[in-house]
């Protein structure tokens, strides 16, 4: 019978490692075309993703332009470092409950699209997060069904980082690639076991679907870290981004072209034109982030109103096989049929419309090739001296823990780049 019982229990620890190891790292899911306008943030304006200091708070806002004050929930999951759900309860890193009804809501005021604008702030009277480490946060409807989800994470400061923006040392790729080296010093953070116990995420303009991830510190030096690696480390640069502006939504404003006025506005901006052939030229970007504005009132959120943008690619390259799509953070960088352009043979343009709140939008045209490959630079091209923002974040484990915490981040620009 002992034996029986070892066996069974063997099998049942072996069967439990097997299911661990099967599960899967979650996603951010895109939202149905009457959920618009989705922005999360924190305290830092200039972040694009949230990235918030342990008790600081995160604001989620988004508009269902259906307009008829649906119920929506919020649910938390804490992840590891790779998103896979961790093996915490919701007590362990959540004070009170989530599963809760967003209560703040406002009906738009005196425009043509009619929405409902919606409005999150946690911590809240329900909701507290007690552990830092990376969060997803989903959106439900009164269903049940998952109307969104997006990624933010929590941190406190228990190293320094220090980063700088070098050309790449690969002279293939040194007119087009940006090198990120840096260091991570832990005067007050014994780490035993660093190529263990710490992991890393290095974000160029906060998109987490070309980030650099499993980076190893290459030596210690007293209590840093040193990651001065000559490749394993870099991105392409990239190009500035397109923008438009229609704060003023009647009127002609930066990269609208013409405007039309049918049941809602359509604004028609200018034709780009693929730059992957020409020299970089700076043009002051915010880096693909947008921002929800209008001269009509006071309260952006509830008195910018809708506009039809259409754009327009003038590309001379073979393109066969593939797909081309406008993005940015309005969409969360995510390849969908609405914002996928189509070839037009009349205006020999390839051409898509979106609907967009006003404000000020970046974009940038991604190529979706034969093999399914994302090619970032194949319209816009890619360029060392381009402006971009980079975020590392800093992972831990300590022996013996189950979860991942955060206990640093670090920054820079590649406006100042070193040779």
């Amino acid at each position: 019978m002992k034996h029986r019982n070892f066996y069974i229990f063997t099998f049942s620890v072996l069967v439990s490692f097997y299911l661990q190891a099967q599960v899967e790292p979650l996603e951010e899911v895109a939202p149905p075309n009457f959920i618009k306008s989705i922005e999360l943030a924190g305290t830092n304006q200039g972040d694009q993703f949230p990235v918030l200091r342990l008790g600081e708070p995160l604001n989620v806002t988004f508009d269902d332009i259906n307009g008829d004050e649906e119920d929506y929930y919020y649910k938390i999951v804490h992840c590891n470092y790779d998103w896979t759900p961790s093996n915490l309860s919701k007590a362990q890193y959540m004070k009170g409950f989530d599963n809760q009804r967003i209560i703040n809501y406002e009906n738009s005021f005196n425009t043509l699209q009619l929405y409902s604008n919606y409005r999150l702030t946690i911590p809240n009277n329900l909701t507290t997060l007690l552990l830092t480490g990376n969060y997803m946060l989903s959106i439900y409807n009164d269903d049940d069904e998952l109307m969104f989800s997006r990624k933010f994470i929590v941190y406190q400061n228990a190293v320094n980082v220090g980063a700088a923006v070098h050309r790449t040392r690969d002279l293939s790729t040194i007119q087009q690639n940006q090198l990120i080296q840096f260091e991570i010093n832990s005067p007050n953070l014994f780490l035993r076991h660093p190529e263990r116990e710490v992991k890393i995420a290095i974000l160029q303009n906060y998109k987490w679907n070309t980030a650099i991830t499993n980076i190893k510190p290459q030596y210690t030096l007293g209590s840093k870290l040193m990651y001065r690696y000559n490749t394993e480390t870099s991105f392409p640069g990239g190009n500035e981004f397109y923008n438009f502006e229609n704060k003023e939504i009647r009127g002609g404003n930066v990269g609208v072209r013409t405007i039309e006025l049918r049941d809602i506005y359509h604004n028609y901006l200018h034709t780009d034109a693929t730059r992957a052939s020409e020299p970089y030229t700076f043009n002051p970007d915010i880096n693909g982030d947008f921002l929800i504005n209008t001269i009509q009132g006071t309260d952006p959120s509830i008195e910018a109103d809708y506009a039809m943008i259409h754009f327009s690619l003038a590309n001379y390259m073979t393109l066969e096989n593939s797909k081309v799509y406008v993005y940015g953070r309005f969409n969360n960088y995510q390849l969908t049929e609405e914002n996928q352009l189509f070839y037009n043979p009349e205006t020999d343009l390839y051409e898509a419309q979106i609907l967009l709140k006003q404000g000020f939008y970046n974009y940038k045209y991604v190529v979706v090739n034969a093999k399914n490959e994302v090619e970032t630079t194949k319209i816009s091209g890619s360029n060392f001296e381009t402006e971009n923002d980079y975020l590392i974040i800093v992972y831990f484990r300590k022996f013996g823990e189950v979860y991942d915490s955060i206990i640093g981040i670090g920054s820079t620009n590649s406006s100042v780049i070193k040779n």
